[in-house]
């Protein structure tokens, strides 16, 4: 006799509809009563490609910046999902992206450009009469960087020379954001009192030029974790400089990704109510790289903060102009990487013939415009084969067709021979073309 099941059965399946709806990103759903009062009613973010992924190393002509920057419009359209994009200002390439992209901005592109500065008076000059409303500036906020970079070292001359370049912005009529580097290793000492100066220098000068924050977690070592002491934990430091005054629509967060924390720190930030987090699309930058924007936006998303949806599908664009300049996203890059959404496991194929959302986190096809994918292994099996025949021609066989046995038995005994290498759909069309 079979022994009575724990679990009882049910009439229906139980797919969290919900948290995970058929045709769209999954959605956060609350405990009752837990949704945080901290969450700011809108959320965004800001792009910073065209500064800091070229100074991670990728190569950008006039030309191929004003082509990025186009994707970016393309992507964002009406959504408000990337308000802003910063510039650098020292080599004749940038200006030539900068101006370009100040003329699209005037004649509709949705993202608003802006520039990044050191805070010394001689670059704050610099970018008067650019065109631009708004400026960043590097404001370097630990003392890794204000006892080693100046001379006389220390805290005090470094705020006395940030202080300076923010006078001389707001004189020139534009917004400074102040670029808190290296903020998750920097004293509350420093970052408070600055803070609060910065403010109250720019109080006589009017509401269009309030100063923004940039939270940088420029070594990535920052924690998403409640509780976690100052400098670390992101989102006690976001809640500390919101109660010194700043509201979280002039705050921003710019991560890096050394120690695998960047997007669960951007959505601590968020939840503790910095509504901006800046980063690239695509997870260009320095070392490990920016927050990848998409990812972000995608639980932004889930989260209610974006009025309404970017066009993801633009985005495989983006990973062509990446390739062609040959800063191509790794092969298992989330969402856009050419394994992402690739299966090797028989199992995993057999669950994809059965129902394909048992495998996919989301509507792929839908939401990204990339197929589900599968390469063939000694591993892959029957499943593998006719999943992978089904999604190059539309055509299901069955387990028992002729021509379908015999081209498994081939690969396997390739695989038995001591093949190492994955089979791909270009390897055996002709023959599946010819057996169907």
């Amino acid at each position: 006799m079979n022994a009575a099941s724990p679990v009882p059965d049910v009439a229906q399946p139980d797919l969290f509809p919900a948290a995970f709806p058929p045709h769209d990103f999954p959605q956060v759903v609350w405990e009752k009563g837990a949704r945080p009062s901290s969450l700011p009613p809108v959320a965004w973010t800001t792009e910073t490609t065209h500064r800091d992924g070229q100074q991670g190393g990728l190569p950008l002509t006039v030309e191929d910046g004003l082509a990025l920057y186009n994707l970016m419009g393309d992507f964002t359209g009406r959504s408000g999902a990337i308000r802003q994009a910063e510039f650098f200002v020292y080599r004749p390439a940038d200006r030539g992206m900068l101006e370009g992209a100040v003329e699209r901005w005037r004649d509709g592109h949705p993202i608003e450009p802006t520039t990044w500065i050191r805070a010394t008076r001689k670059d704050a000059e610099l970018v008067a009469g650019l065109g631009v409303r708004e400026t960043g500036m590097l404001a370097s906020a630990s003392d890794y960087h204000t006892f080693y970079k100046f001379t006389p070292g220390g805290r005090a001359t470094a705020a006395r020379t940030y202080l300076d370049a923010v006078r001389t912005v707001l004189d020139a009529g534009l917004r400074p954001r102040l670029h808190l580097e290296d903020a998750t290793r920097a004293p509350r000492e420093f970052i408070l009192p600055f803070v609060a100066a910065v403010q109250e220098l720019s109080a006589s000068y009017g509401e269009a030029q309030a100063p923004k924050f940039r939270v940088c977690d420029t070594m990535g070592v920052g924690l998403p974790l409640e509780g976690a002491a100052w400098p670390r934990g992101v989102p006690g430091m976001i809640r500390e400089l919101i109660q010194a005054g700043i509201p979280g629509e002039r705050l921003e967060f710019h991560p890096h990704n050394d120690t695998h924390l960047v997007v669960a720190n951007c959505l601590a930030a968020v939840v503790a109510g910095c509504a901006a987090i800046n980063g690239t699309l695509l997870g260009k930058g320095e070392r490990t790289g920016n927050a990848p924007l998409e990812g972000v936006l995608l639980h932004l998303i889930g989260l209610g903060l974006l009025p309404s949806q970017p066009d993801y599908h633009v985005l495989n664009k983006l990973a062509e102009l990446y390739e062609r300049l040959g800063q191509g996203v790794p092969a298992k890059y989330p969402l856009y990487g050419r394994d992402a959404h690739r299966t090797r496991a028989g199992i995993h194929a057999d669950g994809l013939n059965k129902f394909w959302p048992m495998y996919a986190p989301f509507d792929v096809p839908r939401l990204l415009g990339r197929t589900l994918e599968l390469s063939l292994t000694g591993d892959s099996g029957l499943a593998g084969l006719i999943f992978l025949i089904r999604q190059h021609t539309g055509t299901e066989l069955a387990k028992t067709h002729p021509g379908l046995q015999t081209l498994h038995a081939d690969l396997r005994a390739q695989f038995e021979a001591g093949r190492q290498t994955a089979v791909e759909w270009e390897e055996i069309e002709d023959r599946v073309r010819a057996l169907l």
